[in-house]
């Protein structure tokens, strides 16, 4: 299936750099050195320009002496600045900027072809739930990408959503700084951008198909600033090879028995196989109206039904969000270096005052 794509927008960040938590330090407290500058007073026979200028210039290196000596007193302070330093924060917004590259780029792809989001769903929840507590193997790893586990049966059908997936990864690729994208973020991202999509699509069906309106309500009523947890695990790194078969329920026959004790093992309950519905098989209708005849689950599904139909559907989105963000995480390491590059070295020798 063909995927086309638009030209690419870039996105304003959604990931502030004051967002992260520093390890706590101790506190010390900080003795300003005392600094004395004297000034001579020297007669010469200098033009009036002449003597503007050396004022100028000698208030200009006392302005340096001040700066000079206020960093040193913020960069002492642990309860300040904590651990974080120059580098940190350039790698962090290398990050930031390459996350609102790959969004646009997701963003235009998916509102082209609209009908690949039950699929780009499905693809997320089965390359992530391959996960296994007992051996620590599989999760969110791209592993899907291979051809020997894309064509197990249940991942039928899925094979058009991989597609886009490589496509994407093309296009990214050519303006990544800092090498490659991996499949396991991008399989997860992918899914993050087609969730927002269908979050967007409810707030303009609300607004009688206004676009506009829709994302108007959207942005004062969505849960788009929910995602900050998400988009800090940033740094998947890809299997090399397959995981092990029979990890993954056969969805359209699966039982819901079968269901929660598939999302049992790696840690999930009755609430987050509700609130995932939609990751379940491309009708989401179909797969709550199953889940809704266990005891267990029915509760859940009901709470989130009567969440979408509010205004700010809050209740859902935010759980989807939470236990989405647990999903695409499952037995990870991060890389939180991933897509950094070498900064462009200044010679301070060079530099006039």
């Amino acid at each position: 299936m063909g995927v086309s794509f638009l030209s690419i927008s870039t996105l304003p960040s959604l990931h502030p750099l004051g967002g992260s938590h520093y390890p706590k330090t101790t506190s010390t407290r900080h003795q300003p050195r005392s600094v004395s500058i004297c000034r001579a007073k020297i007669k010469t026979d200098v033009s009036d320009e002449e003597e503007q200028f050396f004022h100028w210039r000698r208030r200009d290196v006392l302005k340096c002496i001040g700066l000079t000596i206020g960093l040193e007193s913020i960069s002492s302070s642990g309860s300040l600045l904590g651990t974080a330093n120059a580098a940190d924060l350039i790698e962090r917004r290398q990050r930031s900027d390459f996350q609102s590259q790959i969004k646009g780029t997701l963003y235009t792809a998916i509102k082209a072809n609209p009908d690949l989001t039950p699929s780009i769903l499905t693809l997320a929840l089965n390359d992530a739930l391959t996960y296994d507590k007992a051996t620590k193997t599989g999760g969110p790893n791209g592993s899907i990408r291979f051809s020997s586990e894309i064509s197990r049966p249940e991942n039928k059908g899925l094979s058009a959503a991989l597609n886009f997936i490589e496509e994407a990864k093309k296009e990214i690729d050519s303006y990544s700084k800092g090498g490659p994208i991996s499949y396991a973020d991008l399989i997860q991202y992918a899914a993050q951008s087609a969730t927002n999509a269908q979050f967007l699509a409810s707030a303009i069906r609300k607004c009688g198909g206004n676009e506009e309106k829709g994302n108007l309500l959207y942005t004062a009523y969505g849960s788009n600033g929910q995602w900050g947890l998400f988009d800090r695990q940033f740094g998947r790194t890809d299997t090399d090879e397959a995981d092990p078969e029979g990890r993954i329920p056969l969805w359209e026959k699966a039982s819901v028995q079968e269901m929660k004790d598939k999302f049992s093992a790696v840690g999930f309950g009755p609430r987050q196989l509700a609130v995932l519905s939609a990751f379940i098989g491309p009708d989401q209708d179909a797969t709550e109206t199953l889940l809704a005849s266990d005891p267990d689950v029915a509760p859940w599904v009901q709470k989130y039904q009567r969440s979408r139909e509010t205004v700010s559907r809050t209740d859902y989105e935010v759980d989807l969000i939470t236990t989405f963000t647990k999903l695409s995480t499952l037995g990870q390491k991060i890389n939180y270096e991933a897509y950094t590059y070498p900064r462009k070295k200044i010679d301070i020798t060079k530099l006039k005052l």
